[in-house]
């Protein structure tokens, strides 16, 4: 999420209030119908969304400047997660058991789709009101990350891919397991165009596998192809990184 000079406004809990009060609602209209078919389905998908929400909601509380107004900006990130965390669960329901028709697979990728327009939409917010943040690009990222995972896993619950497909949903958080052991990994990174374009490329098509009347052939060479660019992608970033350990060691 993205900083805003101070003005009037919520505070953040009172932000993460009203974005609760529509996780549950969300949670109420189109988990639950799904989650209701399988009871251990329905526990899981519970589980998963408190999870990821105290996630968001410790993220904000402990790392968001007390005297800046939430903004605009942000409240639309933390629409777009909640958004996420349903995605994700619903997800995770369906790997436990839950059955999903046809008709709730094709609103499934239209909220992935709403998610995606939703990362533009605070993006251009937090630009016109020059809002902009580290912490936001951060949020920002984590969602990214979080949304593939999420379709990655409803990409293999439904059978469009093998277990393979979920090294793109993965692939994010082994480089942060990286960082951990190796120390020179948790450098910041230059901005990057292409950095971007592969995550697009990644939730656009794995959107598409979703889709009921997606041909499998186009869907393995679309998903192979989404798993080069990334793995291109992090080798790049990791040399870069490599490049420059010398210069972190020092510091």
């Amino acid at each position: 999420m993205n900083s805003a000079p101070r003005v009037q406004g919520l505070a953040p809990w009172m932000d993460l209030l009203w974005s609760a009060v529509v996780l549950v609602a969300l949670c109420a209209l189109v988990i639950s119908p799904v989650a209701s078919t399988q009871v251990g389905a329905a526990t899981l998908a519970t589980t998963v969304t408190i999870i990821l929400y105290a996630a968001i909601m410790t993220s904000v509380l402990t790392r968001w400047p007390r005297h800046q107004n939430f903004g605009w900006a942000n409240r639309t990130t933390l629409l777009r997660g909640c958004v996420i965390i349903v995605l994700v669960a619903i997800a995770c329901a369906v790997a436990a058991g839950a059955e999903l028709s046809v008709n709730r697979l094709w609103w499934y990728a239209v909220a992935a789709l709403l998610a995606l327009i939703l990362d533009g939409v605070d993006g251009q917010l937090a630009r016109r009101t020059h809002s902009t943040s580290e912490f936001g690009a951060r949020f920002d990222m984590e969602l990214d990350a979080l949304l593939i995972l999420g379709l990655c896993l409803m990409v293999f619950a439904i059978g469009k891919a093998g277990a393979w497909v979920m090294a793109l949903g993965l692939m994010r958080y082994g480089f942060v397991v990286a960082a951990w052991i190796l120390p020179w990994i948790n450098q910041p990174l230059p901005p990057s165009f292409r950095r971007k374009t592969v995550c697009v490329w990644q939730i656009v098509t794995l959107m598409v596998a979703i889709v009921p009347p997606a041909p499998s052939l186009l869907v393995s060479v679309s998903l192979a192809t989404a798993l080069l660019l990334l793995t291109w992608s992090f080798f790049l970033d990791v040399y870069w990184l490599y490049q420059r350990r010398e210069q972190h060691d020092t510091h």
